[in-house]
């Protein structure tokens, strides 16, 4: 089937445009290219527009009636930026997203895959979260994520959309045939700081926050390699339907769905773990949390299995070998000039 990528330019969602395509879809990409990297689109059915532009929206459904599914990628995602740009973020993922739902229900495509984010819960005894768990978005990043959800839970409670949020845990690696990766020339996220940390003697990886309630006091996350996390959006395309019927309530157009191993991993087990794929130690210190950090969590993935026969398979091995054969040819695939 054909299927609208909104944000298919970037990490994620270039790596699922090559997951459908390897499982017999055919993604249409729309990306403003602010974050996505051209690259990513050659070869693809592309458009470059913004998600909010109704324009740029008719002219895919005019060329492309058959798209009855949208995976919905775009957004800012680094949550020491929302905290400073709080206006900026608002302003792209919820703002623009109110008027992408809208549109895309206007023009017939009712069915959304949301790309969401595990940063909504909050902390829990044991540090494992069912879909039920309590909620408490603790950045503006993350409060964007759970604006989004809510609005995509009454566009399908009020104008018969269907709706399915994947709650991502933390990704890592890069799609195992090398076709992308992480794509930011400085980025944010841990491996692509020990990346860093592994490939310069001068630089430091920085363990933010050693004084949670954890096993060793670092924060606690599950590490989900991007491959199975592109797999996961995959099967909810191609079980979207069954979705619904397994659910426990068959009537509710919303659902929503943990990915993630199962497997809760310290910050410091991680260095260990990278330390030990790597062959060597690196410089590493122990700072204080960034704003916006939390202790963490890691995810119950029981209804992921049940609701679209999906579950995780790759180890946080295998995604940090595949962040080290990415970067090593990732400056010659991505042009920073």
């Amino acid at each position: 089937m054909k299927v609208l990528v909104t944000g298919g330019a970037g990490y994620i969602g270039r790596t699922v445009v090559s997951a459908l395509e390897d499982h017999g879809h055919t993604p249409v990409i729309l990306d403003s290219l602010v974050t996505g990297r051209k690259e990513f689109t050659e070869g693809k059915i592309f458009y470059q527009g913004d998600i909010a532009d109704r324009t740029v929206l008719e002219q895919i459904f005019t060329d492309h009636p058959e798209i009855k599914h949208c995976i919905h990628f775009a957004a800012l995602i680094v949550v020491p930026d929302s905290v400073e740009n709080p206006y900026g973020y608002y302003t792209e993922n919820v703002a623009k997203s109110l008027e992408l739902f809208k549109n895309l229900n206007d023009l017939g495509c009712k069915n959304i895959v949301f790309s969401s984010s595990a940063s909504l819960y909050d902390v829990v005894p044991g540090f494992k979260v069912t879909e039920d768990a309590p909620l408490k978005p603790s950045s503006p990043y993350a409060r964007t994520k759970y604006m989004m959800e809510m609005i995509l839970q009454d566009f399908c409670q009020a104008y018969g959309m269907h709706g399915i949020a994947l709650r991502y845990f933390n990704p890592i690696g890069a799609d195992p045939k090398l076709r992308s990766g992480a794509h930011v020339q400085f980025p944010s996220h841990v491996l692509a700081k020990l990346l860093e940390a592994a490939s310069s003697e001068e630089a430091i990886f920085n363990i933010t926050g050693v004084n949670w309630p954890t096993r060793d006091g670092s924060g606690i996350r599950d590490y989900i390699h991007v491959w199975d996390l592109a797999m996961a959006h995959v099967k909810a395309i191609e079980n979207f339907d069954q979705a619904f019927e397994r659910s426990e309530d068959p009537a509710n157009p919303y659902l929503v769905i943990n990915l993630g191993t199962g497997n809760g991993v310290t910050v410091k087990e991680l260095v260990s773990i990278f330390e030990s794929v790597l062959g060597r130690e690196v410089n590493k210190t122990e700072t204080e949390p960034r704003p916006g950090d939390v202790a963490g969590a890691y995810a119950s993935c029981e209804r992921a299995k049940q609701l679209i026969d999906w579950e995780a398979q790759y180890s946080i091995e295998d995604g940090i070998r595949d962040a080290f054969r990415w970067d090593d040819i990732r400056e010659t695939i991505l042009n920073y000039n």
